[in-house]
Formats: C-alpha cells, sequence, structure tokens
C-alpha cells in the first residue's frame, strides 16, 4: 500500500498518492541522495481553456456561476476537498496539487467575451469556489484583478471567496463595484492559532493578516463576510466562537460554517498530516468526524455534506448560531444586484497584460 513520506517543509502533503484513474504512479527511490531527490519546487504551466465561467445546478452551493483563474493551489492546505481535481488531469492529490500550478492567462479575455455574448444572463459569478483565485502567483500574474476590471466594466455582481490577504489589493475595484451592490467578499478563517494555520494551510497568510484584509475591505465599503471553513471536530472547533468575534470586530457582517469534507484522494493526505502534526489527537478527530458523519469520514449526499448530521452536527449548528448571533453577525450574505449590469460599446479599457513570469513554459 502506498505510504506517505516525512512531512515536507512548507507543504500540506508529504508525497503523491497514487492517482486512481491511472495505471501507473511514480514512486521515489527512499535510499536516493538528497541532491536527487525531487524538488518541491512550484512550477506553473498555462492553461489554454476556451471558456472560463462554469455553472453548477447543486442545492448545496448558494452560486450558480463560478470563476477560477487557476488550477491547482499553492496554499497546499491538508485538508482541500478540491485535491482529487488534479486527478482528473493525470496528476496526484497529494504534492502536484500544491506544487503544478494551471494559470488561466486569458482568463480576463475570455470572461470579456463571455459577459459580452447576447446568451449572457446577468447573475452573480464566484471567484474561486475551487481553488483559491488569490493564491501567491497571483501577486505577479494579476490574473483575478484584470477579471475584476472585466466585472467593473460590465457592472456584473461578483463574490470572491479566499483566505489569502491579497484580496485587499483590489479593494479599490471590490469597493467600486459595491456601490452599485456588485461584489462582496469572503474570507475563510480556519484558526486563530498562528502555528495550527501554519501548519494546516502552509502558504496561506497569517489568521492576522486575513483579519486585516477584512477591516481593509470593510473600509472600502465592500460587504465582508467570514467562513469558518472548515471546521474540524476535534482540532478547530473550540475556536468558533473566538474566530466569529474577532472577524466582527474587524468589520465582517455574516458569517457561515462548513463542516471538514474529505472525498476520496482527500481522506488518506489529512490522515497522514495529523499523524505528522498532531498524533495525540488523530483519533479524536477522525472518530468525532465519523459521528458527525453516520460512522464515515465522508458523506456526499446533498443537504448533509456540508453539514453532517446527527447529535454532534446538531451541536455545531446550535453553537454557531448562538456564537454568530452574540459577535453581532446577523445579516445574511450579501444579495447582490444586476440592476447597473451594462454592456460597454466602443473599444474596452482593460488593462495592459504584464508579462508572463511563465517565460517560455512549454504547454502542459
Amino acid at each position: 500500500m502506498f505510504s506517505l513520506g516525512e512531512a515536507v517543509h512548507g507543504r500540506g502533503a508529504s508525497g503523491n498518492p497514487p492517482n486512481r484513474f491511472e495505471k501507473i504512479d511514480y514512486q521515489p527511490d527512499p535510499d536516493a541522495p538528497d541532491d536527487e531527490r525531487p524538488d518541491p519546487r512550484t512550477v506553473y504551466y498555462r492553461d489554454r481553456s476556451r471558456t472560463i465561467i462554469a455553472t453548477n445546478d447543486s442545492p448545496d452551493v448558494p452560486f450558480e456561476a463560478s470563476l477560477n483563474p487557476y488550477r491547482g493551489c499553492e496554499h497546499g492546505c491538508a485538508y482541500c476537498y478540491a485535491r482529487p481535481t488534479h486527478e482528473y488531469l493525470g496528476l496526484s492529490a497529494g504534492l502536484d496539487f500544491e506544487t503544478r500550478i494551471l494559470v488561466k492567462e486569458d482568463a480576463p479575455e475570455l470572461l470579456r467575451r463571455e459577459l459580452s455574448s447576447p446568451k449572457w444572463t446577468p447573475k452573480e459569478v464566484a471567484m474561486s469556489g475551487v481553488t483559491d483565485c488569490y493564491q501567491p502567483v497571483e501577486r505577479k500574474l494579476e490574473v483575478t484583478r484584470r477579471c475584476l476590471q472585466v466585472f467593473a466594466e460590465f457592472r456584473n455582481p461578483v463574490g470572491v471567496i479566499t483566505k489569502n490577504a491579497l484580496v485587499a489589493r483590489d479593494a479599490d475595484i471590490l469597493g467600486d463595484l459595491a456601490k452599485d451592490d456588485a461584489a462582496a467578499a469572503y474570507l475563510s478563517i480556519t484558526t486563530l492559532d498562528r502555528e495550527l494555520a501554519r501548519t494546516l494551510e502552509p502558504r496561506a497568510s497569517t489568521p492576522e493578516n486575513r483579519l486585516q484584509a477584512i477591516r481593509e475591505l470593510a473600509r472600502a465599503g465592500v460587504p465582508v463576510g467570514v467562513m469558518v471553513a472548515p471546521l474540524i471536530p476535534g482540532l478547530n472547533d473550540h475556536e468558533m466562537p473566538a474566530i466569529l468575534e474577532a472577524a466582527a470586530q474587524a468589520g465582517a457582517t455574516s458569517a457561515g460554517m462548513v463542516l471538514l469534507r474529505l472525498p476520496y484522494g482527500v481522506t488518506g493526505i489529512f490522515e497522514k498530516w495529523l499523524d505528522q502534526h498532531y498524533p495525540a489527537r488523530k483519533e479524536k478527530v477522525l472518530n468525532q468526524l465519523r459521528e458527525s458523519r453516520g460512522g464515515k469520514l465522508y458523506d456526499g449526499a446533498f443537504g448533509s455534506r456540508m453539514r453532517g448530521w446527527g447529535i454532534l452536527a446538531g451541536h455545531y449548528e446550535a453553537l454557531f448560531a448562538v456564537a454568530k448571533k452574540r459577535a453581532g453577525l446577523t445579516q445574511r450574505g450579501a444579495s447582490l444586484s444586476t440592476e447597473a449590469f451594462r454592456k460597454p460599446s466602443g473599444p474596452h479599457p482593460g488593462a495592459k497584460r504584464p508579462e508572463s513570469p511563465l517565460g517560455q513554459l512549454e504547454l502542459f
């Protein structure tokens, strides 16, 4: 049976478990000298997608349309439910997911084309939804920022979901859209414990910086919500009231919660992470998760996959409701408007694409 290796500094996974769709898999030689071992540096590839807006009809997802500028995510969160999506590319849900990032450099141009189409019905578009639109390379590439400029050009409503404080960089665009009730932002804060955050979400912003991003967005007039996501039984569940209180003091006005999800391909990675970082809590975490999911580590059924069920899941729902009310997070998530939508005439005023740091990499 495949076994992940030792913890890798700055990464959530510690190896590449086999891809369930592939007949062969790569395993490094455990006796190889250090200078011959694979280097877990991040590599970026161009993604030549022809469309950029995806739609879904899931009753558990609060948006119909979404846009993901990147595939894979360098944040490296050990629990990330999106890890299995890399298997569809012939890669692994492990280190590949956080070190082989596909970049949709043409996303702003594709977005402009789709919003200009006679077939487009104005609606809110969520940025992220699968992988984070503000992962580290966004600081250089500005793909997300250029997409937001297109949304502003059309006044099409957009909601941003992230755990990276870099979102505050774009407070100018989001604030402008918010004047037409066409923008909102949601910061995911899993823990206020900096040490836990460092190992659980190794390349995401610190909790303090995420709270600062909430402050800056709120000052810019952007409706901001906080997501306690994921809630991990036996690990961060006790922090829920403190997270909600801290976010409210920073300027958040709404809140949501999602119970930990471990779909196929993620379970082994998360269990290994527990072995490496919190071995004494492992059985408590897994047993309480099973208690919240009908005896299983994961239940993908609509209606329960985000919330769980049973006595313990009910306790979390009740605690969340009380803590949210106590913190003053009584508003519902922002209800965005399409009233200001327009299709610009003439040449678009979009910003010139910066020179790509991807260099002359071959297409992947």
